[in-house]
């Protein structure tokens, strides 16, 4: 994913001190939008838009990779409706449909380029943890009732 430019009013907010008191309401959507850009095929879609720009519906396809055309549609008429993807229909013969991000789409790209500039940062010291977990896992353990 290719560095988006920071969101200057997130970073004044994260620069200020946590309130003191949640709004419900921002909880809420704050659960449901981590509900939604975790699901795998939201933030491939999110990266192939951020990094082709406007794609046609096999294009888009194309560059996710193996999502089916269901799948497909789900995830950007989703998208659609949380106001992230803008749907263009194109009337002609065939017609056509593209989709580009909108702002709001590419503001929430920006906010998870630093999940993948984190990941890029402690790679090593992830693939370290695993190697040992499973190096561990590979060893019998005793048993807690023991």
């Amino acid at each position: 994913m290719r560095k988006a430019l920071p969101d200057p009013q997130i970073e004044a907010r994260r620069r200020q001190p946590p309130p003191e008191t949640v709004d419900p309401a921002i909880e809420a959507l704050v659960h449901d939008i981590i509900g939604k850009v975790a699901d795998k095929w939201t933030m491939l879609i999110l990266e192939a838009l951020h990094e082709h720009g406007t794609l046609r519906f096999t294009q888009l396809g194309k560059a996710v990779g193996r999502i089916s055309q269901k799948m497909l549609t789900q995830t950007v008429r989703q998208m659609e409706r949380d106001g992230l993807v803008r749907r263009t229909v194109h009337p002609v013969i065939p017609p056509h449909v593209d989709y580009t991000l909108t702002p709001l789409g590419e503001s929430l790209g920006a906010a998870f380029c630093g999940v993948w500039i984190w990941a890029e940062t402690h790679h090593a010291e992830i693939e370290r943890a695993r190697a040992s977990f499973a190096g561990r896992e590979a060893v019998p353990q005793l048993s807690e009732s023991t």
